[in-house]
């Protein structure tokens, strides 16, 4: 109960020393190293140019040579006629009317029509065109089980599109087996999606294409991509049920200060009653609300707005912003148990798979969306190019927390970095979990108190000017 209580109180304190960082103020730890880390614009200079003398990153030529050239492709709607008799409508993307005529007629399909999409003839599909993580660990463990029960893989993704309710997605599966047909590798058929496949997925793929072991790579996957899933929405659940709850609570105040409290006003106006300040206060800003209600909202939107756009667009704002947050007590924690266990499930994956450590941290970088995080892994590749540990760079970093930075120590010592970053996974998934158990218990009881105060305070304002009028009686 006391720390119930206490709880707004240490909202204020550490929102405090959040908006100190957010303005420049900092944030310091006892083990922090003193020399001034690189970040922004200069951390990006100089992994740049790392890159390019270092022979750490000899294999980046390599890889671009290797990168998939993405053809040119046109949208086609088709309508073909099934070995049931059944008319089937689609769309197909390909690079010329005769690619579509060629993968419909060895898919086994009667052609109707093809009719290249004109420029109004738009999709109207949300996620912009990527497979949902939920869909994408389903697709991986039947792609695996099929695998394995002796389907080839080009017939396993026929299955797939075939069996999928969702438009989007049986054009993406569709377009994966015309690059198999065509003789394109299992991760190129994949890369050649654009952004509908994770960064991941792809490096994945490619590692297992060189060790035959497809399909226990693919159930791999499956079971990460469910993990991070899970995750995401225990985050989600953190973040909306709070917001929810106290959008509701807010809407219930304004509506007895916009609706139920003129009723009185009119009262104390006919009876001459004198008002204390309270009162006075209350009829004031519900006049406010009643006459400026839409410049109130139209504000709130605009920054709304403003700062979606800038969280988006700015980097250095998002950082500041990420920054914030998880300096926050308990949500902070949400976030970075939530960003630690993700980074270091990816890592172990990665490893686990005999991917290059610098090329791992490549991918680390590229798939978080946290700043902060982000600058950590690249402060990391420019280590690793002058042959430091993982550990040195990681050392200090206070958004890194000390077990898991200790776990990491240990596998670079006993050459089993794998497994303890599963572990480090494994323990901060938990933490995560309770930490959003502990938000959730902890919500209701702050948010009937802010009603008590809210509401309470409106009916003293209502209740004393009634006092006045009963002794004029």
């Amino acid at each position: 109960m006391k720390k119930v209580l206490m709880f707004p109180i240490t909202i204020l304190k550490y929102a405090k020393k959040g908006v100190g960082y957010l303005f420049g103020g900092g944030a310091k730890t006892a083990n922090a190293p003193k020399v001034k880390k690189l970040d922004g614009v200069a951390l990006d200079q100089e992994l740049a140019r790392v890159k390019r003398e270092s022979t750490e990153f000899n294999r980046e030529e390599e890889i671009a040579q290797q990168e998939v050239v993405m053809p040119k492709l046109q949208s086609f709607r088709y309508v073909v006629r099934g070995s049931n008799g059944n008319i089937v409508k689609g769309i197909f993307d390909a690079e010329n009317e005769e690619a579509v005529r060629i993968f419909l007629t060895n898919e086994g399909l009667e052609i109707i029509s093809i009719k290249a999409r004109s420029k109004w003839d738009a999709d109207i599909s949300i996620g912009g065109g990527k497979v949902k993580k939920g869909d994408l660990s389903f697709s991986l463990t039947q792609l695996a089980t099929y695998i394995k029960a002796g389907i080839p893989l080009i017939d396993s993704m026929r299955i797939l599109a075939r069996q999928t309710s969702k438009a989007s997605l049986k054009r993406i599966y569709d377009r994966v087996v015309y690059e198999l047909v065509v003789g394109c590798s299992f991760s190129t058929a994949l890369e050649r999606q654009g952004d509908a496949f994770p960064r991941l997925l792809i490096n994945m793929v490619k590692t297992s294409e060189m060790t035959g072991d497809l399909a226990g790579t693919l159930e791999e996957m499956a079971d990460y991509y469910t993990e991070t899933e899970r995750s995401r929405k225990q985050m989600l659940s953190a973040l909306i049920y709070p917001a929810v709850i106290l959008t509701v609570a807010i809407g219930a105040v304004v509506f007895i200060i916009m609706f139920v409290v003129p009723q009185f006003v009119d009262m104390f106006a006919s009876n001459n009653a004198e008002l204390p300040w309270i009162t006075e206060f209350v009829i004031k800003m519900s006049d406010f609300l009643a006459s400026y209600w839409w410049a109130l909202a139209l504000g709130i939107f605009t920054v709304l707005m403003v700062y979606h756009w800038s969280f988006k667009n700015v980097r250095a704002f998002r950082k500041q912003m990420q920054t914030f947050y998880m300096k926050l007590p308990i949500i902070g924690n949400v976030i970075i148990y939530n960003e630690v266990s993700n980074l270091t499930r990816t890592f172990a994956s990665l490893l686990s798979h005999s991917v290059f450590i610098t090329d791992s941290m490549e991918i680390l970088s590229q798939i978080s969306s946290n700043e902060v995080y982000k600058e950590i892994i690249n402060r990391t590749l420019i280590g690793l190019s002058k042959g430091a540990k993982i550990s040195e760079t990681f050392r200090g970093e206070w958004a890194f927390p000390v077990v898991a930075y200790e776990m990491l120590v240990t596998g670079e010592s006993t050459g089993q970095l794998a497994l303890m970053m599963e572990k480090v996974a494994d323990h901060y998934q938990a933490l995560h979990s309770n930490a959003v158990t502990t938000i959730k218990s902890l919500i209701e009881p702050i948010i009937i108190c802010f009603l008590a105060v809210a509401v309470g305070f409106i009916i003293m304002s209502i209740i004393l000017p009634m006092f006045d009028l009963y002794g004029q009686l």
